[in-house]
């Protein structure tokens, strides 16, 4: 839900959340890490900007959500949202036989969700969707709302009125960026770590044969 639709915008708890992970460790995804230094930068200013309102700490990467994949399980699926290692290689021989190319994405506007703060990303050449299509022939996605790529700045600590973020947001110099994508990622973070940082275990470089693994 974005914030123009609410009042107040929805807090992050610090605490365990037993009823998601069932005691599931890595909670896995294929994404996009942010390595554009003139991007990482903003971000920081974002982030710093709005740190009274955000919740800390924060050690996750900035990155684009491509997949949402589910608990890493090694063989058999028991819950809805398990990912096994048959479905991981399904999708990775996939993407590495589709040789895909490299390909540019537009940084849009600072904006809101009803839980966290964002940059927006424009799919310029329709280049997730088709990643997606890909990863989405192998197993469900685990989310309940439709794609909406982003990048997220951090999410909120406290109830706050959302007219209170859409000033501070309308007061800080926008900036827009038109960045490269050379590589998609598949890795995890632990369920346990609020916002943990985000582990690769394989790499896909765009535009090669070759793929690496770490």
């Amino acid at each position: 839900m974005f914030l123009d639709h609410i009042h107040h915008v929805v807090p992050t708890i610090h605490r365990d959340y037993p009823e998601w992970h069932h005691g599931r460790e890595l909670y896995a995804l294929w994404y996009i890490e942010i390595q554009n230094p003139d991007l990482i930068l903003y971000l920081n200013q974002v982030q710093d900007y709005f740190s009274e309102y955000l919740l800390f700490p924060n050690t996750r990467q900035f990155h684009i959500t491509l997949f949402i994949c589910g608990f890493l399980a090694q063989d058999q699926a028991i819950f809805d949202d398990d990912f096994t290692q048959q479905q991981f290689q399904q999708q990775y021989a996939e993407l590495k036989l589709s040789r895909l190319e490299k390909f540019k994405l537009k940084i849009g506007a600072l904006n809101s969700f009803s839980s966290a703060l964002y940059l927006e990303v424009i799919d310029i050449d329709l280049a997730l969707e088709k990643i997606r299509a890909q990863c989405a022939q192998f197993s469900d996605e685990v989310a309940a709302l439709s794609y909406y790529p982003h990048i997220t700045v951090g999410l909120y600590n406290a109830a706050y009125p959302s007219q209170s973020i859409l000033d501070k947001m309308a007061a800080f110099p926008a900036q827009q960026f038109e960045i490269d994508i050379s590589q998609i990622k598949f890795g995890y973070y632990h369920a346990q770590v609020l916002q943990g940082p985000l582990h690769t275990l394989q790499n896909i470089s765009l535009g090669d044969v070759c793929c690496n693994s770490y």
